[in-house]
Order: C-alpha cells, then sequence, then structure tokens
C-alpha cells in the first residue's frame, strides 16, 4: 500500500516539476478496492469463504489485490463474522454493512454507496468480485490506470465468447425464434467469427461521481478484456469443481511462490498416519500408512524433492516448537525458507507452517495449526492430506515453467536431525500380497533406470520360485492312465517338466499328462 510514497520518491528524484504537479493531482485521488460478501449466499451457502484448492474464495481475489500495489485501501465489506476473520487473516479491511443494505434484493450499487458514505475518502471504487479466483494482479494494474492515467470514469472487466444467441419463446405457443446476432443462411466458423464481448464480473471500476448519481457503469466507459482461462464465475455448485481445476492451472498464487521446493518436512502422526496407534502384544507401537500417501512423496521425490519425515517414538509427546530442528536442518543443505514445503497438524508446527514458502495442514487439524497454513488439504489425516498436498505443490510449480518440473532421478527420503531414522525400504503391494522395495505405482510413469531394476529383481524372484517347484516331488500317474491292474511299475512314476501355456507336464512312456499349477501346488 506504499503507491503513493514511492511515486513521490521516483518523481522527486526526476526534478520535474510538471511531473510533481501530476503526483499532486493523483495524490488526491484515493483509490479503493471493495470485494462484496455478504454471508447469506442462496447459491452456495457461504461460498465466499469456502475452501477452493485449499485457499478461502475470498482469499484468491485478496492475494491478487494487495500484490497488485494499486490500491490506497483494500476493504471486504460483510455482516458475517467469520467472513470477517478470514478477510482480516488475509489483509484486508473490513466494512460493515448494516442491515438494511445485507437483504437478498439489495444490489452491489446501493451496498457500494453505503460504503462511499462512510468513507468520504476514497475517490475511485474498484468494486472486485469474491467469484473471480483466477484474477491475476496485472489485470487490475492496466484496469486502474485506465481510470487513472488515460481519465476514463469506469472500466469493467470482459471476456471474447463465441456463443450464437437466439430470441426466446415462451412455453404458452409465442412467434417463432430468430437469430439475433447471426444470419443462419451464411453460419460463419467459429475461427472466421470475431466472437463478442461480455461481462465476465471480474471487476468493475468507476468514480464517486458515477457512483453518488447510481450509476456503476457511465460518463466515458472503457472495458478491459481479459483472456478466455482467466474467466470464471462461480455461481452454484456445478461450478465448483471446474473453478477448481481451473485455478490450479491458471490461479495467482502470491509473489512469494517458491521457484523450486528442495524439501518436504511432514509429520508422521497426524500427516502421514490418522494419529491411531495400535500395541502388539509385545508393547510394540504400530501405525498405518496410506499407499497414496507413500505414491505422493515418491512423485516429489521423482522431481528432485527431498522428503524428510518427523518420525520419533509414538509415546513422546513433544511440546517444543519444531522451528529450531528445522533451521538446524536447512543450514545443514543449505537452504532457504521458501525452498522447504512443510506440512504438520499440531500448535507446535505453527512456526514452521508460517515460514516456509509452501505449507498445509490435514483437514482435522487444530485451529492455531489451520490459521498459520497457506493450504488446506480437503482430505483428513492418513487418508491421502499428504498425496494432495504433494499434488498441489506440483500443480503451483508448473505454471512458472521452471527445471523441476522435468523428470529427476529419485533422491532418498530424509529424516530430522533430531528423529529416529525412518526404514523406507519396504512398501506393501496391494497387488501381490508381499512387500517390495519401492511404493506400488504404474509401469507407465516409470523412468528407464526404475524399470530395469525392477526387471532385474522380478527375474531373480521368478529364478528362486522355479528352483522351488523344480525340487518338488513328481506326482503319480492317475489310476485311469494304469488301467485296472495299475499297469508296469515303469508307467506309475515319471519325471516332470514345463509344457506350454503355464502347465506342468508328468511324463511316462509316451504319455503326457498336462494338469494346471494350481493343483499341482496341493501337495506341496
Amino acid at each position: 500500500m506504499n503507491r503513493l510514497k514511492r511515486k513521490i520518491v521516483d518523481n522527486a528524484a526526476e526534478g520535474s516539476s510538471n511531473q510533481s504537479t501530476k503526483l499532486d493531482t493523483v495524490k488526491e485521488r484515493h483509490v479503493a478496492g471493495v470485494i462484496l460478501a455478504r454471508g447469506g449466499s442462496n447459491g452456495i451457502p457461504l461460498q465466499n469463504i469456502k475452501l477452493l484448492a485449499g485457499v478461502p474464495l475470498i482469499g484468491w481475489v485478496i492475494r491478487a489485490a494487495i500484490d497488485s500495489d494499486v490500491f490506497d485501501s483494500l476493504w471486504v465489506s460483510t455482516d458475517h463474522d467469520e467472513i470477517e476473520r478470514v478477510a482480516k487473516k488475509w489483509g484486508a479491511k473490513v466494512h460493515r454493512r448494516s442491515a438494511e443494505v445485507s437483504k437478498d434484493t439489495t444490489s452491489s450499487l446501493e451496498t457500494i454507496q453505503e460504503f462511499c458514505r462512510m468513507n468520504p475518502e476514497v475517490d475511485i471504487i474498484c468494486n472486485i468480485q469474491a467469484t473471480s479466483p483466477c484474477l491475476h494482479p496485472h489485470h487490475l494494474i492496466q484496469a486502474v490506470e485506465m481510470v487513472t492515467k488515460q481519465g476514463y470514469d469506469s472500466v469493467f472487466s470482459v471476456d471474447r465468447r463465441h456463443h450464437f444467441r437466439w430470441q426466446e419463446v415462451t412455453k404458452g405457443g409465442g412467434p417463432d425464434t430468430k437469430a439475433l446476432n447471426l444470419n443462419p443462411a451464411k453460419r460463419p466458423r467459429r475461427q472466421d467469427w470475431p466472437g463478442e464481448l461480455c461481462e465476465n464480473k471480474s471487476f468493475y471500476i468507476a468514480t464517486k461521481k458515477l457512483i453518488d448519481e447510481g450509476v456503476l457503469q457511465g460518463g466515458k466507459m472503457a472495458y478491459f478484456e481479459m483472456p478466455a482461462e482467466y474467466s470464471i464465475d462461480i455461481d452454484n455448485d456445478i461450478d465448483w469443481p471446474v473453478a477448481e481445476q481451473k485455478v490450479l492451472r491458471f490461479g495467482y498464487f502470491g509473489k512469494d511462490k517458491p521457484e523450486l521446493v528442495r524439501l518436504l518436512l511432514c509429520n508422521v502422526l497426524g500427516c502421514l498416519t490418522d494419529g491411531q496407534i495400535s500395541l502388539s502384544a509385545n508393547g510394540d507401537e504400530r501405525v498405518s500408512v496410506n499407499s497414496r500417501d507413500l505414491d505422493g512423496i515418491t512423485m516429489l521425490q521423482r522431481k528432485g524433492t527431498e522428503v524428510g519425515i518427523n518420525r520419533g517414538p509414538a509415546k513422546l509427546i513433544c511440546d517444543q516448537p519444531k522451528q529450531v530442528e528445522v533451521e538446524k536442518l536447512m543450514k545443514e543443505k543449505k537452504l532457504e525458507w521458501k525452498e522447504v514445503a512443510y506440512i504438520g497438524n499440531d500448535a507446535t508446527d505453527v512456526d514452521c507452517l508460517s515460514l516456509a514458502g509452501l505449507s498445509a495442514v490435514p483437514l482435522d487439524t487444530s485451529a492455531m495449526a489451520l490459521i498459520a497454513a497457506k493450504y488446506r488439504c480437503q482430505s483428513t489425516a492418513g487418508h491421502g492430506a499428504v498425496r494432495e498436498f504433494c499434488e498441489h505443490i506440483l500443480h503451483s510449480l508448473q505454471p512458472a515453467g521452471n527445471p523441476q518440473c522435468q523428470s529427476l532421478p529419485p533422491t532418498q527420503t530424509l529424516p530430522l536431525a533430531t528423529s529416529a531414522s525412518i526404514s523406507a525400504c519396504s512398501f506393501p503391494c496391494r497387488a501381490h500380497g508381499r512387500y517390495l522395495p519401492w511404493p506400488n505405482q504404474r509401469w507407465s510413469r516409470l523412468t528407464a533406470a526404475e524399470k530395469f531394476s525392477r526387471r532385474r529383481w522380478w527375474r531373480w524372484q521368478w529364478r528362486w520360485w522355479r528352483g522351488r517347484r523344480l525340487r518338488r516331488a513328481p506326482l503319480p500317474a492317475p489310476a485311469s492312465l494304469l488301467g485296472d491292474n495299475g499297469g508296469p511299475p515303469c508307467l506309475r512314476r515319471g519325471h516332470r517338466t514345463k509344457g506350454a501355456r503355464g502347465h506342468t507336464v508328468t511324463q511316462w512312456q509316451g504319455i503326457k499328462y498336462r494338469q494346471k499349477r494350481c493343483v499341482l501346488s496341493k501337495g506341496v
């Protein structure tokens, strides 16, 4: 919010009297951003603070507005206590609207007029829609400059759409429909038609004079065209999953978004596990780990990220903050906080969650950790929360086009310096019911080196089972082949060889009898 201060310093350095005069004119115009977030939403209850890709919906637009640095003040107009708390947490001021402008029939203009009456210092108002999570700072910068520098009275956002519109016909049997924006006899192709400009409802900028006159769009008007990938509006539940996928690809993740994540730190109890501890007859403590979480960790390892597991004795409860131990490990690895991703669940993780470049908490976590985290998983601890956070890390790094999105050889899992070493040498394999030296994954996702090592491991396994099968005693010939008197002794036993299609063949003199392998294994 130091926009005016920087302008004063820059113009003073230039020493131009004309520019100083213009600066004084700009300085008198207070630009305020206003986000309308009513608590009684009809489409989705409390949709303004509902988590979208782990971030409250208004958090996306608040972050973009603050990082644009074109507003002298940023406000959230609401009538709900929880929305007020979330808005203050993300760095916005709160305008507590009155009951008269909190009704279902109240228009946005009436709420903005009340805001102007309570804040008379404001000269330019930018109404930012909370349901536009793909908004970026450069969109707001260019649009506000159209008012402050180019002299427009109102600017609104649009996008280009290629939709053919037709006149609506009533159900009672009205006139025939007709085309509104095309000639059906000469229907154009999409690539030959420039399309139409439609409001995408991302933001509306107007001077206070226009708002006092009762209009939000008027005077010298202009539009700001946004690309289609940044234009999205959420009205009902159907739009939510589409918006979540779109914001992961085209959303704004902040100035401090790390370009590389070199270290992921994770708690075992409360993150990798659901917190339940089982005791064996010998008193040993056992916990269960979701294989999806292990697959997510392996995904990051293939991208070159080291993984540190904070694992100690389950019966030891540590009440000390973990920041000292983490910084000690970072010093050994020569890392900074922006290169660290952290997932925790307890009050002792609050400092690390606040300092890490990317941080997350499971769905079922404490309130203190929830406030400090930058991302809230939709899954609970021990049921895919770590996998979700790993995917979030890859999604947040992918738009930057950094080299971490390229495949790298896997790295070794690291324990924390103060924790017991983790034995990550074997993982349960659901398909074969035995333990393998790697997590169970799809074959198409493996590198050439991983495929070679796994082929070699399975070849050794096959040789061991093959030798065990050949060491078994041969089976006697069936009585139906030996005759009534049992036949000659030379036909009662034979030697076994490998037959076609995986069958075991028992040979006698000129006679071959096939039995499937599952039948032969019963006598072992």
